[in-house]
């Protein structure tokens, strides 16, 4: 049954991501945690997102600028791997409060809290009008790779960070689109290191049929999503999108998820 829905939600993720304004983990993760504790949903979607990164790095990596990759991409592996481990800090605490409601127990855990937060946040960084406004110099470069590697390894929430600073590097649409993949590669990479380590250590086996179906389902979900563009109002899928993020998030914060 797990594999039938996360296939499911995978296949629509993918195709939203095309009109929505949002990135495939953005959408994938809230859905897989629902089925799986947050650390090991936050794995299953990085391994889906590298996949889906290395066939468009195939596609297009050769576009690539290397300044900004290296300048960019260093701090960002660092600070990956750190956010990563903070994640798995995070998934060992014991939970912050516990509560019944209607005959039912529930718990509201540091990792859930964290994440549904951020989901929020990112909600309405990737819906402002401001935010995508919003350029900064090429010196801020690995600063930008900080944050946005810290908050790949951590949540998976990397893209809108990682294109605010992009935006500026004076790169041509190939480059930038390229450049992007790369890093997105590079950052996927360095936090499934961890996530694999922490799997093998704490016996949390990934269940990989489940990760091949669900990665074939959004390759799917992007051919179909492709199709169907034109007859989608983009307005309406990303409010669509921000409200049921937003209600999966909230019920991480409360513990109901």
């Amino acid at each position: 049954m797990d594999i039938v829905v996360i296939a499911t939600v995978a296949l629509f993720a993918s195709g939203l991501t095309l009109f929505s304004g949002f990135g495939l983990g953005t959408l994938l993760m809230p859905a897989v945690a629902i089925f799986f504790p947050v650390d090991v949903a936050i794995a299953i979607t990085a391994i889906v997102h590298f996949a889906n990164n290395i066939f468009k790095l195939a596609l297009l990596g050769l576009h690539a600028d290397k300044d900004v990759v290296i300048k960019f991409g260093v701090p960002a592996v660092l600070a990956a791997f750190l956010g990563a481990f903070t994640l798995g800090w995070l998934s060992s605490l014991e939970p912050i409060y516990q509560y019944s409601l209607m005959g039912r127990a529930f718990m509201v855990m540091p990792v859930k809290l964290i994440i549904g937060f951020l989901i929020i946040i990112f909600v309405l960084v990737e819906l402002s009008k401001t935010f995508s406004s919003i350029k900064l110099d090429k010196k801020f470069l690995p600063f930008g790779g900080c944050l946005s590697g810290f908050l790949g390894g951590l949540s998976g929430h990397q893209g809108a960070f990682r294109s605010m600073f992009l935006l500026k590097a004076g790169l041509s649409k190939e480059q930038f689109i390229a450049t992007g993949v790369v890093l997105a590669v590079i950052v996927d990479m360095s936090r499934l290191l961890i996530y694999g380590w922490d799997a093998t250590t704490s016996a949390k086996d990934v269940n990989w049929l489940l990760v091949a179906i669900a990665t074939l389902s959004a390759f799917i979900g992007a051919f179909v999503g492709a199709r169907l563009m034109k007859k989608m109002t983009i307005n309406s899928v990303q409010m669509l999108v921000s409200i049921l993020l937003v209600v999966v998030a909230f019920g991480m914060i409360v513990g109901i998820l």
